[in-house]
């Protein structure tokens, strides 16, 4: 009944609404916002980035930030430390907060989450988006929906589709063959659509299969309105329409873009201008303004409800507990040789923390995640403040970040959408006389206080030079000279902990020399407290690789068998084989694989049952914490066909779970499996299918430490 009612007002607005009207709410009038029709009480639609915060606010036709004080609004932990938590609740969590400070700040559509499959290593992006793995993308991107969207807030998940690399990022053409889309690159946004009901959904800058994602029908009018039933908006990226007619005659609805000329934009005058002379129907637009209307009943900001909309919060004192509680969870203990960790906080005197991240800010870089952060609390005062005044805290940061020259006046992002002319290099600064002495002078304090403290520190990694929109990264090297900084100080004090906090997986060449490595992505405004927890066993670690860390780039599939950062086209020839799919199928030697993270206590796994259900097969088994402190394990369950003529991996992610355990407790735990968990797609019949054969269900801490395993036949 309500349906009915909605659905006749909004053909009722539809009939009173201009063709300049309609055409003004389907282009920015701004470069966060629509054009609303006043006179028929139908508002602006009002976007912001991003996927760590709402963005600062922006003058309305230029890229100049207002330079307020009321925009400062919470700091959250990156989509890849969310999935490092490999907890459904704590991404419901972080997408309440994210959509209550959304709203807090007057925000319709929230530019989040980013769910972009890492298919390299080397994508600046991929601070932004979650993992590898599509399932384990699926059950964090529902819940995360859902919390975003409770406050009357249209999460607009990103970027649709087969987006995964910022090399010439609007005019590459990826190609993409129909199983490894359907397996691999399509379950996360079919999940949002279909299970997290999604309000909005942004399209991709690339080309997929020769068209823009932005305006293409095969991706936009087949897959996502016809094949999903899709009936919210879509959204392009800011500057991804390149034709009026073509971009009309899409799914797309909404046309944002960076440049000033919002009259200009595709669909904008051009667009009127088409129709008045009869070469396309203004059918087109009402269906797009039908889809906005539809999501603004949904949001409340039309219709009887209007007046109970959610008003949100911004910099609440919750908001910080909650973002606290998530990055605690996504702190990733790599490896604890003689149990060097967790410190003890009453013996540790002289402590020397050293590296530039220690003491770093990353909240305002990036690209459209920057933000203007209430605070950001680093490692070095997360250590500091917890150890307060009896130990004494020595700081060096021991090598040198060259500053920037900004020789231009014209922000990144109006600049962001252009032909890329020649490949940009990474932050560098010449090797003169002086800056040679600066790191000489910056390395020799580091090891002086190496050899002077009883406790090393040593917090390295990447900043937003490297883990940056519209920039690959050239490879996986840590930058700034730290591998021989680190070699130096390991040589000194062989006990040094190792801490990275980066948004991308980095070379390692001293990890057999690392005794103790806690790996952070960029964990929001509490991260270094929660590293700081870590680190003296405040909080037992729980957080888990959501994407595989290997020695080096040249490993990865998309790089040797594929194709990767070219300019004009690059070829998905691994297919399905992304990540641990193709290491674990052949055996590549990796640092650190995917669903690895230790803790302060051990679990024991036991007595495994697998038994036939009618729609699949449930798993039974125990988890005991065998330990002496209470932790979580991430229990995962993969399933592995046994003889499989399809070319499939050696095995796949089918689900997981956190759970809690005391010291000496025990829980049953079970496992639901059905029919789905065991399909691959047919590309002849264009459909998931299940191969008849025997099936090893697999119970592990990672996708290379398999506790139990029963096969069971299928099909």
């Amino acid at each position: 009944m309500e349906e009915k009612k909605e659905a006749l007002l909004i053909e009722e607005l539809l009939e009173k609404l201009t063709l300049e009207e309609k055409v003004g709410m389907i282009h920015g009038a701004g470069l966060f916002r629509t054009e609303g029709v006043e006179r028929l009480g139908i508002p602006p639609l009002f976007m912001s980035d991003g996927p760590m915060g709402v963005r600062a606010e922006f003058a309305d036709n230029e890229w100049r930030s207002v330079g307020t004080t009321d925009d400062f609004v919470s700091y959250m932990p990156c989509n890849s430390a969310i999935a490092s938590t490999w907890n459904p609740e704590m991404a419901a969590l972080a997408g309440e907060v994210l959509g209550a400070e959304a709203r807090g700040r007057g925000k319709d559509v929230i530019l989040a989450p980013g769910i972009n499959i890492k298919r390299s290593p080397l994508c600046g992006r991929n601070f932004e988006y979650m993992s590898e793995d599509p399932r384990l993308i699926e059950e964090l991107v529902v819940p995360m929906i859902k919390g975003i969207q409770k406050n009357d807030v249209a999460a607009c998940v990103k970027h649709f589709a087969a987006n995964s690399q910022e090399t010439e990022r609007l005019w590459v053409d990826t190609i993409v063959d129909e199983r490894t889309l359907e397996e691999i690159y399509f379950p996360g946004f079919k999940a949002a659509v279909e299970k997290g009901g999604v309000f909005s959904i942004m399209g991709a800058y690339n080309l997929l299969n020769g068209e823009h994602c932005c305006t293409s029908k095969s991706l936009l009018n087949k897959v996502l309105r016809e094949d999903w039933n899709f009936d919210g908006t879509v959204i392009s990226d800011w500057g991804g329409v390149h034709d009026t007619k073509l971009a009309a005659e899409s799914a797309l609805d909404i046309e944002m873009d960076v440049t000033y000329n919002f009259d200009k934009h595709n669909m904008a005058q051009p667009l009127i201008e088409k129709i008045k002379a009869g070469e396309i129907s203004e059918a087109c637009v009402d269906e797009k303004v039908r889809n906005i209307l539809r999501m603004m009943l949904r949001l409340h900001m039309i219709g009887e409800k209007k007046e109970h909309r959610s008003a949100g919060a911004y910099n609440t004192e919750m908001h910080r507990r909650n973002l606290l509680n998530a990055a605690r969870e996504s702190v990733i203990l790599l490896k604890n040789e003689q149990e060097l960790l967790p410190l003890d906080e009453k013996k540790v005197k002289k402590i020397a923390v050293i590296g530039q991240n220690a003491a770093a800010i990353h909240s305002n870089g990036g690209g459209s995640a920057e933000i203007k952060a209430l605070y950001e609390i680093s490692p070095l005062m997360g250590i500091k403040k917890l150890l307060g005044g009896n130990a004494k805290v020595y700081y060096a940061p021991g090598y040198v970040i060259p500053g920037k020259e900004n020789k231009s006046e014209i922000n990144w992002q109006a600049d962001s959408t252009k032909h890329l002319e020649e490949e940009k290099n990474q932050a560098t600064e010449p090797q003169t006389q002086n800056a040679a002495k600066k790191e000489q002078d910056y390395k020799e304090e580091a090891i002086r206080l190496a050899k002077e403290c009883d406790t090393v520190i040593f917090v390295g990694g990447l900043n937003h030079d490297y883990d940056l929109e519209g920039q690959d990264r050239a490879d996986m090297k840590l930058p700034y000279g730290q591998d021989e900084l680190l070699e130096a100080l390991l040589e000194v004090n062989p006990n040094m902990i190792t801490v990275i906090y980066a948004g991308s997986p980095v070379k390692m060449p001293w990890v057999n020399k690392a005794k103790a490595i806690v790996w952070s992505y960029y964990a929001g405004m509490e991260g270094g407290t929660a590293i700081a927890e870590v680190l003296f066993g405040r909080v037992n670690p729980s957080g888990k690789l959501a994407e595989t860390m290997i020695q080096e780039s040249s490993q990865c599939p998309a790089h040797f068998i594929g194709s990767y950062a070219k300019k004009d086209k690059v070829e998905y020839k691994e297919g399905v084989m992304v990540g641990y799919r193709y290491y674990d199928t052949q055996n590549t030697p990796v640092n650190f694989c995917f669903g690895h993270g230790l803790s302060y206590t051990q679990f024991a796994y036991s007595k495994l049952d697998v038994k036939r259900e009618e729609n699949g097969c449930k798993a039974t088994f125990y988890l005991k914490n065998s330990g002496e402190r209470e932790g979580s394990e991430v229990v995962q369950l993969y399933v592995k066909p046994k003889d499989s003529a399809q070319g499939r991996p050696m095995h796949e992610l089918k689900a997981f779970t956190k759970v809690f355990l005391k010291p000496g407790e025990e829980k049953k735990i079970e496992i639901m499996l059905d029919s789905r968990d065991f399909t691959y797609y047919d590309m002849k019949g264009h459909e998931f299918v299940v191969e008849p054969c025997e099936y090893e269900i697999q119970i592990g801490a990672s996708s290379r430490d398999i506790r139990l395993s029963e096969s069971i036949l299928i099909g």
